[in-house]
């Protein structure tokens, strides 16, 4: 008997699909189920190839009550800029969680990995932020930069925003363009330090291999999601910082201690610190404590999990279906 597919090429995507209050809860709903143990979620397959300057990641995970599950192959070639093309690609397979028959292809190009990161850093957000941010600041100037603060002033608003990034002129470009979209003003800042003490929430999005936010810098109110490291040899936060949070929080543990902000602190660290570790299922669930006070000093740890991408790729067929786009092809 035949079986229809659904192909859904980037655009189609983008028109049907876009960043919203919907997919924030979709993600923290995904968040939860895991909390609840019943997620099978394997650990992400990941392949680093540092003498191409490249990294490719594999991810999937099973949520129950969910009608399919995705498998997301996200390529990072690094050198591509160079060529022309964009650093960054890939695609999700969508599969029925009854039959395990596939259901629809989406070749994003990453696109439904960039919404449903950034959903997770609303989630965040939402969660373990002051209850009034001011200021909200970003230290990167990519696609994640610009995506963080559009998704974290839909549940954190804020009336002023601050970029720092090591390219000055970009980081104006960005801002500028961040001033149009959110209809606030947004402001680069050439001192990280600067934009520290200015913010109640900090969001970190690099690929940095060092330290680029120090815990010199942590004051009282502080939150901070760092969402730039997903490989064993990357690291934005001084392992100081998750020392003297108050309160650490991981997507998933497992995953922050090998390819997160964890790892480096762990290492840095006397055995059996950092004792304040939770995960965020577990904060939404009421399982375990996040932000106490508007005083306390929160971090996030964000490595991205299969989770995320099943939740994303479900309601994305959602919304394709209801938007009667992409292909239909008969396997």
């Amino acid at each position: 008997m035949p079986h229809e597919i659904i192909l859904v090429t980037e655009p189609d995507l983008r028109r049907a699909v876009q960043l919203d209050l919907d997919v924030i809860d979709r993600i923290e709903n995904a968040f939860a189920s895991l909390a609840a143990g019943q997620v099978v979620m394997p650990p992400v397959l990941s392949m680093s190839l540092p003498e191409i300057n490249a990294e490719v990641d594999v991810k999937t995970a099973y949520v129950p009550g969910l009608d399919g599950f995705a498998l997301k192959i996200s390529p990072g070639f690094f050198d591509n800029p160079g060529l022309g093309l964009p650093s960054l690609n890939g695609l999700m397979v969508l599969l029925s969680a009854k039959t395990g028959l596939v259901e629809a292809v989406f070749l994003d190009n990453g696109y439904l990995t960039d919404i449903r990161t950034a959903a997770a850093g609303a989630v965040a957000a939402r969660l373990l932020a002051p209850s009034n941010v001011t200021t909200a600041g970003v230290l990167g100037t990519g696609v994640q930069a610009r995506l963080q603060l559009v998704a974290a002033a839909k549940v954190r608003p804020f009336g002023k925003a601050l970029i720092w990034g090591r390219d000055a002129g970009k980081a104006s470009r960005v801002a500028a363009e961040l001033t149009a979209a959110l209809g606030i003003d947004v402001a680069a800042c050439t001192d990280p330090a600067d934009l520290v003490a200015q913010c109640q929430l900090v969001i970190t999005t690099t690929p940095a291999r060092d330290p680029i936010l120090s815990a010199d810098w942590l004051h009282a109110g502080l939150h901070v999601t760092a969402m730039g490291s997903d490989q064993e040899d990357k690291n934005e936060l001084d392992p100081r910082i998750l020392e003297r949070a108050d309160a650490v929080v991981c997507d998933r543990i497992s995953q922050c201690e090998t390819m997160g902000e964890l790892r480096r602190a762990r290492a840095a660290g006397p055995p059996g610190s950092l004792s304040n570790v939770s995960e965020l299922g577990n904060v939404i669930t009421g399982a375990a404590a996040g932000r106490m006070s508007d005083d306390d000093i929160t971090v996030c740890d964000l490595t991205g999990t299969g989770v995320q991408d099943t939740a994303m790729a479900t309601l994305a067929l959602e919304r394709v279906r209801r938007a009667q786009a992409g292909t239909t092809v008969l396997s």
